[in-house]
């Protein structure tokens, strides 16, 4: 499975960093400009502190890099954490990034585009753009861990949506609320 991450400058760069680190799959990496002041300012990491959890990274500039063409094939793009500014962008059909870009890929051939909305309270506008989005296919899955297995730590809190996340791309199943009376 080739799974594209995209990281941009909306709080939450925890989870980006969980999921890099879970997701077993092949992972491809775009930050954005804001997404690599966020990995610094929250995580003290530079884009190149996660090299060892991707195959490649392309640069957010790279128009010319080949997730920007429909004609190769990705199973699944995660914007992790996404900005409003992103979403207002994908929504409006704009693809003047990389990021922006392999998600009007990702629309157009039907690929499988999750979006983690990291914002609160959203605006009108935003709750109108993820609307349109989702009209559209893509699975917009606000930065809202679940809560009903009582999270004991910060880690398990975090890896609890980015568990959801990997369920959402078809990678793994977490465990869910009541689980064991369906077995």
């Amino acid at each position: 499975m080739k799974i594209i991450v995209g990281i941009t400058g909306s709080s939450g760069a925890v989870y980006a960093l969980d999921f890099l680190k879970k997701a077993t799959s092949e992972k491809f990496l775009v930050v954005s400009k804001w997404g690599k002041a966020l990995l610094k300012d929250e995580l003290k990491m530079s884009e190149e502190d996660l090299q060892p959890y991707v195959k490649r990274q392309f640069d957010d500039k790279d128009l010319t890099a080949p997730i920007a063409s429909g004609s190769n094939f990705f199973d699944a793009y995660v914007i992790l954490p996404c900005s409003t500014s992103t979403l207002g962008k994908i929504a409006s059909g704009i693809g003047d990034t990389l990021i922006t870009r392999t998600a009007q890929v990702a629309l157009k051939e039907r690929y499988k585009l999750v979006i983690c909305v990291r914002e609160t309270p959203m605006s009108t506008l935003a709750l109108e753009q993820c609307a349109k989005l989702s009209s559209y296919g893509a699975i917009i899955m606000p930065i809202s861990p679940p809560l009903y297995f009582v999270p004991e730590t910060v880690d398990e809190y975090i890896g609890a949506f980015t568990d959801k996340v990997l369920q959402a791309v078809g990678e793994k199943r977490g465990k869910g609320w009541r689980a064991e009376e369906l077995e």
